[in-house]
């Protein structure tokens, strides 16, 4: 099975709320609007097989020296290939290149982050605008399982 990754472009954005439907509806992942994925299409990195969308994610960068990765998803009957494994790492080696110095992330997924050396950090701790950007609109919020970690690069 051959994976390829790519960076996204506006025309994915379709396939890429497909994708991620089921997570957003289940509360695992929260909703960005076609508006908001346009916005930050940039920062979006895709993997696929063969012409098939297989998942995810984002690295969102919030100050000069901590970005975020986000939004990761990988199609269901695709886990276990190491994809959202590979789609963190491009997404560390893109931080590294910008020269950022942390990279966090708020997941249910912590034994996951943890084997590619992330370490939990209280919630108190994220960015104030983080919360109030993202969080607030998290039908979880404000009692919220998810754990936050970071990792120095």
């Amino acid at each position: 099975m051959q994976v390829s990754y790519r960076k996204a472009t506006l025309k994915d954005i379709s396939d890429m709320q497909s994708l991620i439907a089921p997570e957003v509806e289940s509360g695992v992942i929260l909703a960005r609007s076609d508006d908001e994925c346009a916005t930050n299409i940039r920062s979006y990195i895709l993997a696929y097989i063969g012409d098939e969308l297989v998942g995810f994610c984002a690295l969102h960068i919030h100050t000069a020296t901590l970005a975020e990765i986000r939004s990761l998803i990988v199609k269901e009957d695709k886990r276990g290939y190491h994809i959202g494994k590979n789609l963190v790492l491009n997404s560390i080696k893109e931080a590294k290149a910008l020269d950022l110095k942390q990279v966090l992330c708020l997941t249910y997924k912590q034994s996951f982050f943890e084997k590619l050396g992330f370490f939990e950090i209280p919630k108190e701790s994220l960015p104030e605008h983080k919360i109030w950007a993202d969080c607030i609109k998290c039908k979880h919020f404000p009692v919220c399982n998810e754990v936050s970690l970071i990792k120095k690069i």
